[in-house]
């Protein structure tokens, strides 16, 4: 059975709460090959997305090949970058996108519907980081997450902490404060550890049961590790590249809140773990 929040295959599901992530793709110059890389790595089986034609593929869990994954798209322009994009939940595309601007974010691709299977929006927050979002119709999103092979957390990495913690506490409260939350999504300084010219951006982890048996298979289907293995309150991280140089990151499950700290430079101050929920109650209680 799918995911009781998100799985199409569920006949009883709905979709998920907004500011939840809710799916992930990626832009690819090559999806054949895009393909064989996923589908070794992580046991995906793939089918043409609904009403694509011959574009577009799903990913599914190989043992249940009704509850979606990912999708892997060609790029409509070469000069665009190879990424995996994650995008958000909301019940009213048109609204969220509103807010977006008004808190100083930019929309580059306004509410657009997917044939039946809901509306698609493409933004960036104050930095240029940029998301999606979805509102679902047909298509709820993940059919399965949190498992080997699937989606598992959503990493920012940002220069401005203060203005990522203010505009995505009042963005997305709810999902990441409500009585209810269980956020997959956090936050990490963009440091010395990475290159300069580095823009914000967000990070798709991908669960994994074995952090350094994947990591040999990154490398033999023909990707690179970019950062190596670091423990983290909640597991194991590692960064790689994928075949065509789309960045992601596996993550090997452990015990912990379900926060980590990201790479920093040895001078950096420790990143505390309540920082946004902090931001995001002081923003709330002025409102109140």
């Amino acid at each position: 059975m799918a995911d009781e929040t998100g799985g199409a295959a569920d006949t009883g599901a709905v979709a998920y709460p907004e500011g939840v992530p809710c799916w992930v793709d990626a832009q690819l110059p090559d999806v054949e090959a895009g393909k064989r890389f996923y589908g070794e790595l992580f046991g995906w089986t793939f089918a043409v997305a609904p009403g694509d034609g011959a574009h577009e593929v799903w990913a599914y869990a190989s043992d249940e090949p009704t509850a979606p994954v990912a999708a892997l798209a060609p790029k409509p322009d070469g000069r665009l970058p190879t990424v995996w994009t994650v995008h958000f939940a909301t019940p009213d595309a048109f609204a969220l996108a509103a807010r977006i601007t008004a808190a100083g974010g930019q929309v580059i691709t306004p509410p657009t519907p997917v044939g039946t299977l809901g509306t698609a929006v493409l933004a960036t927050d104050p930095e240029g980081a940029v998301f999606g979002l979805w509102q679902a119709a047909a298509h709820l999103g993940f059919g399965r997450r949190h498992e080997p092979g699937t989606f598992a957390w959503a990493e920012l990495y940002t220069r401005d902490t203060e203005a990522a913690n203010s505009f995505y506490a009042d963005l997305f409260h709810d999902a990441l404060f409500g009585p209810d939350a269980a956020p997959d999504f956090g936050r990490a300084t963009l440091t010395d550890v990475f290159p300069a010219e580095m823009p914000p951006h967000f990070l798709v982890h991908f669960a994994t049961e074995d952090c350094e048996a994947a990591l040999g298979t990154v490398g033999r289907l023909g990707g690179r590790v970019q950062v190596p293995p670091f423990d983290t309150s909640y597991g194991n991280v590692a960064v790689v590249t994928d075949s065509q140089g789309a960045s992601f990151a596996l993550l090997e499950r452990g015990g912990g809140s379900g926060w980590r700290e990201a790479p920093r430079a040895g001078d950096q101050a420790e990143q505390r773990p309540d920082e946004l929920r902090q931001q995001g109650d002081d923003q709330h209680g002025d409102e109140a």
